[in-house]
């Protein structure tokens, strides 16, 4: 692996990316079909449901440019970090109007910081993104994603409390299937294997079955959270603290906080997977 040169990646610090895509009944029918929603018959101005912006304007790379792993090689628009693993650790979004069939919509990215830390498991880089996401009508969605890079050799099986973080006032169960997971994989065009390729995950990543999407689960969430609040969140916010596998039900757990929701994740055991707050 080539040497982390920390002062090399933070240079990226405030490169900036646009790319621009369209929200189409197409689109929002695979969504909604993937999330177990009523996939309908989508018409112009209908909303998408939230989150949708993560099926828009993904990297679309060759093949030959995909790294072993499945994601885009190192480069580009983000850090060239020589760390293996990369995992969405987390993220805050701000949602200030739907996004609507037919809407244009256009992406622009910033890369805010560059952290490197040595952690219980080693090195880690935390790269930190903004995204702000437009369409005609305006500013809908604004986000900021956490991504974290770490060694092959980290431990894979994740801590975390052996229960919620609180009790829990409502819970829906949702079961990760392989099938959920290679469908959220496709809306998204993620080729990360260790959401659909079961050979790899045991044997080269050491995970004892597939992961389901942190960005799959915090739209479970937020969906969650706007069916409890009987509105769209204002602000959703959410942070993975454990994987989560395929193979056993999970459930959708939430608790009236101060302002707004708590809510989180859990495995069949009960251990908390990704925290989060939707005011």
């Amino acid at each position: 692996m080539a040497e982390l040169d920390a002062a090399h990646l933070r240079s990226w610090i405030g490169r900036e990316e646009r790319v621009s895509d369209l929200v189409t009944a197409r689109g929002v029918r695979e969504m909604r079909a993937t999330l177990d929603l009523p996939p309908g018959t989508p018409q112009p101005g209908d909303e998408a449901p939230l989150a949708a912006q993560w099926c828009l304007a993904p990297p679309t790379v060759p093949n030959s440019g995909l790294g072993p792993d499945g994601h885009p090689a190192r480069g580009g628009f983000l850090p060239p970090v020589p760390l293996p693993r990369r995992m969405w650790a987390g993220g805050a979004l701000a949602f200030h109007d739907a996004l609507r069939v037919g809407d244009a919509v256009e992406r622009h990215s910033t890369i805010e910081d560059v952290v490197v830390k040595e952690g219980r498991t080693g090195t880690l880089c935390f790269v930190t993104l903004k995204h702000l996401y437009a369409t005609p009508r305006g500013l809908a969605v604004e986000e900021r994603q956490d991504v974290v890079y770490r060694g092959a050799d980290a431990a894979s099986g994740g801590s975390g409390a052996a229960d919620g973080p609180r009790a829990a006032r409502h819970s829906e169960t949702v079961v990760p299937t392989p099938m959920l997971l290679f469908r959220y994989s496709a809306i998204t065009f993620n080729g990360h294997r260790i959401h659909y390729d079961r050979d790899y995950c045991l044997h080269e990543e050491g995970y004892p079955g597939l992961i389901v999407h942190g960005p799959l689960q915090a739209t479970l969430l937020a969906g969650f959270a706007a069916r409890l609040l009987g509105r769209r969140p204002a602000r959703f916010t959410f942070r993975s603290v454990r994987p989560i596998f395929d193979g056993a039900p999970m459930t959708l757990n939430a608790a009236e906080a101060s302002e707004g929701l708590e809510l989180w994740t859990a495995d069949a055991d009960g251990r908390a997977a990704m925290l989060a707050q939707a005011v």
